[in-house]
């Protein structure tokens, strides 16, 4: 019957991934699409982008898997179901778990080292048009070596660097934390794969503190606000088309009686004429979007995307405190520095891990709200790029806009999101430390009470507690996420200080969100680098 019963369940385990992963490939196909430039789309830069965005997604779920099949093993009463009985039943779900996660950061590795940036040089290389297929692929791949150069010198540190950390000023602690380092595994090949992941890790920390962070206040604040009116966009646009039109048979009037424009004057008329032709092409974007269903549809559904915004700015306002209670109690009862900033358990009240431990006893709701969590994440930092491009410093390198987004701008948004999804899990893991760790687990705890007839001695009763850092070892299973995470404890020192910039960088996007005007019903549209090609495909 236990046969059985783990045979069904792996038959539903897998027609759920193969729903999953259908729907996020279909997800990521709409996507691509949806901002893809038709004119300068290929069909080597869309398979790319699709197949490394949906990778993202992929990796996303992996710490919701993680914490369900660490959590599944045990029953709400404490106790082992028949099958994860033993230790080295146990020990090969969890060693599959954790292969699982060194098989999919394997292959974010190589999309950002070699997959990703070979075909964006290939695509860089497509312009100049002297150059044939050879030349092309001979081009990219001499600067995809620099790449792979880079990844070669982190696994080669990574191989070699101490684990041990420094002397900590609890040594109880201390000693807990060396034993997970210990317990990860010995070999050099897994420490450089992680030590490569982990250094990814921080870039993808400084990407979520600049797009996710403004995302998380920008996306339900822009619900709320919702877009300006059409009618009254084209009315001014109207006003704006007849004020340059005079402004410029101003600046003609003066060479009428055949004089030359001075070089100030030729230099404005040139300003202007390319500002009306914007505002034409705003005009017949408008007109459209007038006569569009899915305007009226939008403004049909203002009530829903209202609550919608009033409901992700609650949630995003409860990551943020709960994020702040973490480090905050990390900053009070950890060892410091010396130790990564790591706490077993929580010391001060957590009201996100207080939810996911409420809603444990309902299955599957604290499943469904990790899982809702870590694609709050990847959506809002989608928005994020979105609505701020893509940045190095302060040089502005492409924009994300529907159906005019270049190959190349894809290629990086979707390498952002790689590296974006690596950082999810530790800002899930600070959201909600316990249950990260632990999951939904449950132990026996056996207690002594006297009985009233003293020859026959004391009874024992047993009681169930949730799985904490006060568990004994064979009782409890860390999920190999935790594990991973805390590999490098100068890692999560960097982590630390990170969720406190992403504070700071969420406080300031939502002042700068609040004290932003409506966004146009035509955003990202008409811009003055465009071309009127592009503009008429896209009319059309």
């Amino acid at each position: 019957m236990a046969a059985q019963s783990l045979l069904s369940e792996s038959v539903l385990g897998w027609s759920i991934f193969t729903f999953i992963l259908l729907a996020i490939l279909a997800f990521c196909w709409v996507y691509i699409r949806k901002f893809q430039s038709r004119r300068e789309s290929e069909v080597i830069s869309t398979i790319t982008a699709i197949c490394a965005l949906a990778i993202a997604l992929i990796s996303s779920a992996l710490l919701p898997v993680d914490i369900f099949l660490v959590s599944f093993m045990k029953y709400p009463n404490g106790t082992y179901k028949e099958w994860a009985a033993n230790n080295e039943t146990r020990g090969q779900i969890e060693d599959t778990v954790l292969y699982g996660y060194y098989t999919l950061y394997s292959i974010i590795l190589f999309c950002v080292f070699l997959w990703i940036p070979f075909v964006y040089f290939y695509y860089e290389e497509k312009d100049d048009d002297n150059v044939n297929k050879c030349s092309q692929v001979k081009n990219a791949l001499k600067y995809t070596v620099g790449f792979a150069i880079v990844c070669v010198a982190l696994l080669l540190i990574g191989a070699f660097v101490p684990l041990q950390a420094p002397p900590g000023q609890n040594s109880t602690q201390f000693d807990k934390v060396q034993y997970l380092f210990e317990e990860l595994g010995g070999s050099h090949g897994l420490p450089a794969l992680s030590f490569s992941i982990s250094t990814l890790t921080l870039i993808g920390m400084l990407a979520v503190i600049t797009y996710t962070a403004y995302g998380m206040s920008v996306l339900p604040l822009n619900l709320i606000k919702g877009t300006r009116s059409v009618a009254y966009e084209r009315l001014e646009n109207t006003e704006d088309i007849d004020d340059v039109e005079h402004q410029i048979e101003n600046l003609k009037s003066k060479c009428k009686d055949g004089r030359p424009l001075s070089s100030r004057d030729r230099r404005n008329l040139q300003e202007l004429e390319g500002k009306l032709q914007v505002l034409h092409r705003r005009g017949r974007h408008l007109e459209i979007a007038e006569r569009n269903c899915c305007t009226r549809v939008g403004s049909a559904l203002r009530p829903l995307k209202i609550l919608l915004g009033i409901f992700f700015i609650l949630v995003a306002l409860l990551f943020t405190v709960a994020l702040f209670i973490s480090n905050l109690d990390k900053a009070l009862h950890s060892a410091g520095i010396s130790s990564g900033f790591i706490i077993f358990g929580t010391n001060l009240t957590n009201p996100l891990n207080e939810l996911l431990l409420v809603l444990q006893p309902v299955f599957p709701l604290d499943y469904i709200l990790i899982s809702v969590i870590t694609m709050y994440f990847v959506l809002t930092s989608m928005a994020g790029i979105r609505n701020m491009g893509i940045w190095f410093f302060w040089i502005r390198l492409y924009k994300i806009r529907p159906k005019k987004t270049r190959p190349q701008a894809l290629l990086f948004l979707c390498m952002i999101l790689l590296l974006i999804v690596l950082h999810t899990s530790y800002m899930i893991y600070s959201l909600a430390p316990q249950y990260v760790m632990y999951g939904s687990q449950k132990y026996l705890v056996q207690h002594q009470m006297p009985s009233a007839d003293p020859t026959s001695g004391n009874s024992t009763f047993s009681t169930t507690k949730i799985c904490d850092a006060d568990a004994p070892e064979d009782q409890c299973t860390v999920t190999r996420s935790y594990l991973f995470l805390h590999k490098f404890w100068f890692f999560s020192t960097i982590y630390y200080f990170g969720n406190w910039a992403f504070i700071g960088a969420f406080l300031i996007g939502l002042v700068v969100s609040c004290c932003r005007g409506k966004k146009s019903v035509i955003e990202g549209e008409v811009e003055a680098d465009d071309s009127d090609i592009s503009d008429d495909e896209y009319v059309h």
